[in-house]
């Protein structure tokens, strides 16, 4: 680690001696300040907020060259991504050492969480260009979202205003790949429509690890030159995949599964003088069918089909005393399943919080509290605080406090096979969370630095008495979570052209506490150390290039290093895109023991229309 970190210290340094400042032309604290961020009940500038945020914005992901959105963020310091093949192929996503149950995504606000697994969480991401921007909230957020915030959140804010056209391209590259996609947009004085298809597909990079995937997105804004626009959102994920030693164990090279994702939502925002209503209904569908032999359904199966529907409100009042924000979110979860049976919950959740500002402005206290009733689990209430002091216009102190909870899953509480039990009386996992940040922003630097805490409960474990026991799932665990992270971002000119420059690190411990039990699965594999960098630069006005870096160690295995690069040339409406990863062929595992694809290759040819 330390020689990584001395050899990017030099390249810093050779940028720094070589850089002219030209302030008005790079991406700036200017840019920050028009961002407000959707992820709250309460509107608040970027630069205002009082917890740790990134933003991802659609420039950022265009120039990274990512083909999803699950590549994007492993270039997001304290964000682990297990991916289980190429493509972002069944992958999982924890922040800052929690689980892959304990994160919640939400497209335009609507939450996509998944009672049967989080497994299935990035099963509904949207396409890459069809999104405005990536909000990603660190921390305790169940105050703001409910369950399943555990440890943060990810919203995808997908593209609402944008010009009439379309553009269509093609992607081959290693193991077969072949991407294609068409991109079609409409816009008049009244309405917009946004449309979306692709299909990606590929022989696999090792035995059994072949897929096939579908995306449709469609997205139409009605009467949004009126008071109250109305916004319609339908997307669409399926995916065919062999799954080699993706579950069980490694050597169950011939597992298979095909999922489905679907999301139907209607929203809308009200103004009334000082009051803001933000209604939406939605509806949230997945299917999972697991084959443990590929070619032999009779051996073992999982059928699973989950429904969530619901109705949300957020409400937000100017006042002399700050602002207010306030809502209610109603859902209808079910389940039918071969395995975890016929079940349906009902959720009640409602949020208060309420923004103070005091001495011109500097100092702002925010607390607030949900309350989440449940049909089956009963009633919880989880306060939080959040406190920020802006020392000047580019200094900001902040803070927060809270609970966080997430209620188990149905495999949870349900999964049986030969060797394992579920268990209906878990309780939810609990956990106390804290943090301390200090953020800069000016035009030439962006930069934070932050300290966080987690002292976790009731936290899930498959454990049994004897070796012969089937393994049972129990709330025994408890883990304190600490650790630090920072990132800084420079933009700046090299000649006439914009560069930009960014670097990460967190680093983590964990000190599980033991318990008295014979047998336990837990197992701590979080991020003890993560190293990210991005180099974003333009060569001249048509030609991009974009190279990233990531280092990560685990507890007790031995740390790996991933780059990936790519070159972007444009010329008028064409655009040529050649991307390598994993140049230095590394060898290495994310998940569950599965080797990772060594050097590939892939281009992509795109027409704007």
């Amino acid at each position: 680690m330390k020689s990584i970190s001395i050899e990017w210290f030099v390249f810093l340094s050779f940028f720094f001696l070589r850089l002219e400042a030209q302030k008005d032309s790079l991406f700036s604290e200017e840019f920050l300040k028009e961002v407000i961020v959707s992820s709250s009940r309460i509107d608040v500038d970027f630069l205002k907020n009082s917890k740790t945020l990134h933003l991802i914005s659609a420039q950022e992901l265009k120039s990274s060259g990512a083909l999803t959105v699950v590549t994007a963020l492993q270039q997001i310091t304290g964000i682990d991504i297990r991916q289980r093949g190429i493509a972002g192929m069944q992958a999982d996503l924890y922040i800052r050492g929690g689980g892959f149950d304990q994160t919640l995504l939400l497209i335009d606000g609507i939450k996509l969480d998944d009672s049967q697994t989080g497994h299935h969480t990035l099963n509904f991401l949207p396409p890459i260009e069809v999104i405005e921007r990536i909000e990603i909230v660190k921390g305790p957020a169940s105050r703001i979202f409910g369950q399943n915030a555990f440890t943060g959140a990810i919203n995808i804010v997908t593209k609402k205003e944008f010009s009439s056209g379309g553009s269509a391209q093609i992607r081959i590259g290693s193991y077969g790949q072949i991407h294609g996609e068409v991109n079609y947009r409409k816009t008049t004085e009244k309405n917009n429509f946004l449309a979306h298809f692709s299909r990606n597909s590929a022989d696999g990079y090792r035995y059994n690890t072949d897929f096939k995937n579908n995306n449709i997105f469609l997205k139409a804004g009605i009467f949004s030159n009126k008071k109250t626009p109305i916004d319609l959102l339908a997307n669409f994920t399926s995916r065919k995949f062999g799954a080699n030693g993706f579950y069980a164990s490694p050597e169950a090279k011939d597992q298979y599964e095909e999922t489905e994702g679907s999301l139907l939502a209607i929203q809308t925002k009200v103004q009334n003088g000082n009051w803001t209503f933000k209604p939406k209904l939605y509806w949230r569908r997945g299917q999972d069918h697991y084959l443990y032999i590929r070619t032999n359904p009779e051996i073992y199966e999982n059928w699973h089909i989950t429904h969530k529907a619901g109705s949300a409100l957020d409400i937000s009042l100017a006042s002399k005393l700050g602002t207010t924000g306030m809502g209610f979110d109603f859902s209808r979860v079910s389940i039918a399943s071969n395995n975890l049976g016929n079940r349906s919950r009902k959720v009640a959740i409602f949020f208060l919080e309420q923004r103070f500002t005091f001495w011109d402005k500097k100092f702002d206290l925010t607390p607030g509290v949900a309350i989440n009733i449940y049909s089956d689990f009963g009633n919880f209430a989880y306060p939080g605080l959040d406190v920020g002091f802006q020392f000047d216009r580019q200094w900001r102190l902040y803070g927060n406090v809270g609970y966080t909870y997430r209620i188990p899953t149905y495999t949870d509480l349900f999964y049986s096979d030969r060797t394992t039990i579920g268990n209906p009386d878990l309780k939810p996992e609990e956990a106390l969370a804290k943090e301390l940040g200090l953020r800069f922003t000016s035009k030439m630097l962006t930069f934070y630095l932050a300290y966080f805490d987690r002292q976790a409960e009731n936290l899930i474990d498959y454990a049994k008495a004897t070796a012969d026991s089937l393994w049972e799932a129990t709330n025994i665990r408890s883990v304190n979570t600490q650790g630090f992270e920072t990132e800084i971002k420079i933009p700046f000119i090299i000649g006439k052209q914009p560069q930009f420059l960014k670097f990460g690190y967190t680093y983590l411990t964990d000190d599980l506490r033991e318990v008295a039990i014979n047998f336990s699965r837990y197992s701590i594999n979080s991020f003890q150390h993560h190293f990210t960098s991005s180099y974003s630069a333009s060569l001249t006005e048509k030609l991009k290039w974009f190279t990233g870096f990531k280092y990560a160690k685990r507890p007790s295995v031995d740390g790996y290093t991933v780059i990936d690069s790519n070159l972007q040339w444009s010329l008028k409406t064409f655009q040529f895109t050649a991307s390598v990863n994993n140049i230095l062929n590394e060898k290495y595992s994310e998940t569950n023991l599965i080797p990772m694809p060594g050097r590939n290759v892939l281009f992509s040819f795109q027409y704007q229309f």
